[in-house]
């Protein structure tokens, strides 16, 4: 996966016990400490469903460690944004990066050998955005955006649509995922599109948001 991929999945995670606090508490961000040491964001790789779990990991076990002065921070970007559900506009919560956890750490932290041991050892967590032993970090500008649209300071950027209606496209994330269908509509404002697949051997129409369906 590169660091494009990275930047354009967006997961609804609707109906998961997410709070409002939760969303805040995860871009709570501590202070850099002031040792000299040069310190860059990187993006981890977590299992899917599994992102909140290793952010508390990480945080704890530094801790125990001893080590968050190295793990400054960690945080998985959640956003609440307004959907159209059945013709009703309602609220819903997205992990901006499905996958990913964001953590900040002394630049080259795989010479620190006790943090990357503690990291590479914490469940769910499969590497880093990076070759398979040297992470490549992230621009600090682009995280800074990424915490101004979680904290709601920032619009999240439109997804550029690739689409067109009458295009046949695979559904693949959700109830429908492996649904084949077409294009019905396209609802460029909401960042949802209509899919007429066949269900039952009946024609239906669902509603999807852009990221979950892929062109055939």
């Amino acid at each position: 996966m590169t660091e494009k991929d990275f930047q354009e999945q967006p997961e609804n995670i609707e109906g998961e016990d997410i709070e409002e606090e939760a969303i805040n508490e995860s871009v709570q961000l501590r202070e850099v400490p002031d040792d000299g040491i040069e310190r860059r964001w990187y993006a981890l790789h977590a299992h899917s469903g599994q992102e909140s779990m290793v952010r508390e990991m990480l945080l704890s076990r530094a801790a125990e460690l001893e080590k968050n002065k190295l793990l400054v921070n960690a945080f998985v970007p959640i956003e609440e944004v307004e959907v159209m559900r059945g013709g009703e506009k309602r609220m819903s919560k997205h992990k901006c990066f499905p996958g990913y956890v964001l953590v900040q750490l002394p630049i080259h932290p795989e010479k620190y050998a006790d943090l990357w041991h503690m990291i590479k050892e914490t469940p769910s967590v499969t590497g880093f955005i990076g070759s398979r032993t040297v992470p490549v970090p992230l621009e600090d500008s682009e995280v800074q955006s990424i915490i101004e649209v979680v904290l709601g300071e920032r619009e999240r950027p439109k997804p550029k649509l690739d689409f067109e209606v009458g295009e046949r496209v695979r559904i693949n994330d959700g109830p429908f995922a492996n649904f084949l269908g077409r294009i019905e509509e396209i609802n460029t404002e909401q960042s949802l599109v209509v899919v007429m697949v066949e269900i039952f051997e009946r024609q239906t129409n669902v509603e999807v948001e852009f990221w979950q369906i892929e062109q055939i």
